[in-house]
């Protein structure tokens, strides 16, 4: 091994004599290359190989290019780029061969080769990697389509890139995000045909000799492309995805209206179809371009006409096809509207009133989902319609019963309207709802009774709670409870709360924080009962929270009455406790500390 690695520094020296005879690494400085150099090779060349020593390698490799970029650009000196430059990205190439043909299936490890490629190596070289890369990860379609997109982007190979898309698609014959590039990039191929021909015919040349096809300047082979990706991918979806794109292409009129008819007729009974064609009333001009309207006013009537033609194409809608989906997109259409800032007033109120007809006749078919009884309640209490908000809440409640997120919104409601039963509804909330679903609830309540109870009362509803809230949930429940005790009835309480739930475990580790926090902002804040808490949460958290060893060895050492004598004793109670990766933080943060301490 010694002789191999020997051969491969003596490899470099070349390229180091250079760096040093021109001038830009001194002969120290080569010295140290050398050394480092010999380190990264031992450890690629050793018997047991770690893919961590390889990409320490080629960083190495990459920082050290880097620099020798930035102190050409310094000195200005850009000859013996073969001798020098080249030589390393060889190198690189080499040991990244390496790397990927021991771990083939680590898809970061290509990543990263391509980039180097990019950056460093030819597009030849660049055109191998990812084929030795596809021919082990052929079963991923995203690396297919990055392949082909550069072959087009970078080495503006629309054939390289056809040749990779169809053997992507022998692949993956029904991979919807394949089609849908190949579809892109032939309608790019296209576009850009059609721009040289007219760059050709501006300066008068004769284009008689070159290629370029009637068919292909058309999109006829994007046309093929979709006809065929249809037939094996079904659903509006796609089909609305391919319309997109084809839409962002000028040229591609026929094949829109093309992809549009068949919309139409082929998805019928897809929701997403009629939001898409009645999303499309809003891109139609009524005007001639020279014609728009010129005032405020005058836009204002133009939008509201537009989305009048929308409302229209949904109705039609949920007559044609009366289910909750549909309904979903027509009132989503209508919010996204309403939710758009707009200085006309006409415009407001017309927006307002079609948002509610639409909750409202969806409600009376009994085809409104949860989540938008919670919309529709939400804007009501926008706009302070309070009667109205709780009239929807009762029957968002009535329908959806087991809901913890309807109970709360009429809760919200009945709270705002300063209803005199709040403690009532609570109640009966939770005789409906399953106990382990109540968390939030209980949370509402409490912060609720705060404002509007007294404090005997506020506690009743956290003992309440903690009886009904167990597991994880319960830990929420207890930081809330802690806190509630502190900002009512100060430390003294805070600390009776927290003997009372020192023994209710789970718990979480900000629990003990609060109170070791709540201590020290004591004017006499007691080193005996910041040991208490700590030993506590050592308790808890003691073999995984590294931090809270630390910050008790710091209160020993900074607090008045503090026993610096007890912090080598509490590092080597850590040092037992503390397991794995805890243990080397504790560590690090230690000796961290200490040496900040002796500066």
């Amino acid at each position: 091994m010694a002789e191999i690695i020997q051969e491969r520094i003596e490899d470099r020296l070349p390229e180091l004599e250079q760096l040093e005879r021109i001038g830009l690494f001194s002969h120290a400085e080569i010295k140290a290359i050398i050394k480092k150099a010999s380190d990264l090779e031992y450890r690629i060349q050793r018997r047991a190989l770690f893919k961590e020593d390889f990409i320490n390698y080629v960083q190495y490799e990459i920082n050290l290019l880097e620099l020798i970029q930035r102190r050409r650009t310094r000195i200005g000196y850009s000859f013996k780029k073969d001798e020098i430059e080249n030589s390393i990205v060889h190198r690189v190439q080499g040991v990244f061969r390496r790397a990927s043909a021991k771990w083939k299936d680590d898809v970061q490890l290509w990543l990263s080769y391509i980039v180097f490629c990019k950056k460093w190596a030819t597009k030849a070289q660049l055109s191998k990697v990812f084929s030795a890369m596809l021919a082990i990860h052929s079963n991923k379609p995203a690396l297919w389509i990055m392949a082909a997109k550069w072959e087009m982007e970078d080495r503006l190979s629309s054939e390289c890139a056809r040749q990779l898309f169809l053997r992507a698609l022998r692949f993956h014959p029904e991979c919807p995000k394949l089609y849908q590039e190949y579809f892109r990039m032939e309608l790019m191929h296209a576009e850009k045909l059609r721009k040289e021909k007219q760059e050709f015919e501006k300066a008068k040349m004769d284009v008689g000799n070159l290629d370029y096809p009637e068919e292909i300047l058309k999109g006829e082979l994007a046309r093929i492309i979709y006809k065929n990706s249809v037939s094996m991918i079904k659903g509006a979806e796609f089909h609305v995805s391919l319309l997109s794109i084809a839409q962002l292409f000028d040229f591609a009129t026929d094949l829109q209206k093309e992809i549009y008819d068949d919309l139409q007729a082929l998805h019928t009974d897809d929701p997403l179809t009629w939001d898409y064609v009645a999303r499309r009333e809003l891109e139609m001009e009524s005007k001639p371009a020279g014609e728009q309207p010129a005032t405020k006013q005058a836009r204002a009537v133009e939008a509201g006409r537009k989305e009048e033609r929308c409302c229209a194409v949904y109705e039609e809608a949920v007559k044609t096809l009366p289910t909750e989906a549909m309904w979903k997109c027509y009132i989503n259409f209508c919010l996204e509207r309403f939710a758009k800032k707009t200085s006309s007033q006409f415009l407001r109120e017309g927006r307002l009133e079609r948002t509610m007809m639409a909750f409202r006749k969806a409600h009376e078919l009994k085809l409104l989902p949860e989540f938008q009884y919670k919309q529709w309640i939400e804007l009501l209490m926008h706009r302070d319609f309070l009667k109205e908000a709780l009239e929807v809440a009762v029957a968002g409640t009535e329908l959806f019963r087991d809901s913890v997120m309807m109970w709360q919104m009429k809760l919200r409601v009945l709270i705002d309207s300063k209803s005199p039963d709040i403690a009532g509804l609570f109640e009966e909330a939770f005789v409906h709802l399953k106990a382990q679903v109540c968390l939030p609830l209980w949370i509402s309540w409490a912060e609720w009774s705060e404002g509007a109870k007294s404090q005997e009362d506020t506690e009743t509803i956290f003992k309440k709670a903690l009886l009904a809230v167990k597991g994880a949930d319960s830990v929420t429940l207890k930081d809330k409870y802690l806190d509630w005790a502190y900002r009512s009835g100060g430390y003294k309480k805070a600390r009776a709360v927290f003997k009372s739930l020192q023994e209710s475990r789970p718990f979480s580790v900000d629990f003990f924080r609060k109170i070791i926090q709540f201590e020290k902002e004591q004017e006499s804040c007691k080193m005996a009962n910041l040991r208490e808490y700590y030993e506590r949460a050592l308790r808890e958290f003691g073999s995984v929270d590294a931090d809270l060893w630390m910050d008790y060895i710091k209160e020993e050492l900074g607090h008045p009455h503090g026993r610096p004598e007890n912090c080598g004793q509490i590092y080597w109670r850590a040092m037992k406790m503390l397991q794995g990766e805890s243990a080397e933080v504790f560590v690090a943060k230690h000796a961290l500390h200490q040496a900040s301490s002796h500066s």
